[in-house]
């Protein structure tokens, strides 16, 4: 089967974008196992971690867009400020709001005496991702990007 005409169209931005998070998310399970010497497959579906599969997405999509409609393009300039306003919210906002919930799952603990089910449940506290992991997603994103454009057509034509 001849993909070959899935590149340089939005097939191959869309295809960059979500390959880029699944692969990125799987690198954040083989981080994990490295590092903690085991396995957790749930990283694979969770927010948050190193790399950031946010950040690589959206880098990839740009990048992606860059590649085929040029760097000085309309597109990539909604691209870029689309992927910086996802890389803000995940190392920004998003952050904040797993320090807030670690914050009160430690109240709840102390008000419910470690019975958190009746208190609701616990909240997640890993949301966001610190700079270093979305500056990595983004780099990695990029790479993967111009791996797909440039590399990939070779190994399916």
């Amino acid at each position: 089967m001849d993909l070959t005409h899935m590149f340089n169209t939005g097939y191959e931005v869309i295809f960059t974008a979500f390959a880029g998070i699944l692969t990125a998310q799987f690198i954040k399970c083989l981080v994990f196992l490295i590092i903690k010497r085991k396995l957790d497959v749930r990283l694979f579906t969770t927010t948050g971690g190193m790399p950031s599969s946010h950040s690589a997405g959206v880098m990839g999509l740009s990048t992606a867009v860059g590649l085929i409609k040029g760097f000085s393009s309309i597109e990539f300039a909604i691209a870029i400020g689309y992927a910086c306003i996802v890389m803000y919210d995940a190392a920004g906002v998003r952050r904040a709001a797993g320090k807030q919930a670690a914050c009160l799952n430690r109240i709840i603990m102390d008000v419910y005496k470690q019975d958190l089910v009746e208190a609701g449940g616990k909240l997640k506290e890993l949301l966001g991702h610190t700079p270093m992991q979305v500056l990595v997603g983004a780099a990695y994103g990029v790479f993967f990007a111009f791996f797909v454009h440039f590399c990939l057509p070779n190994y399916i034509g």
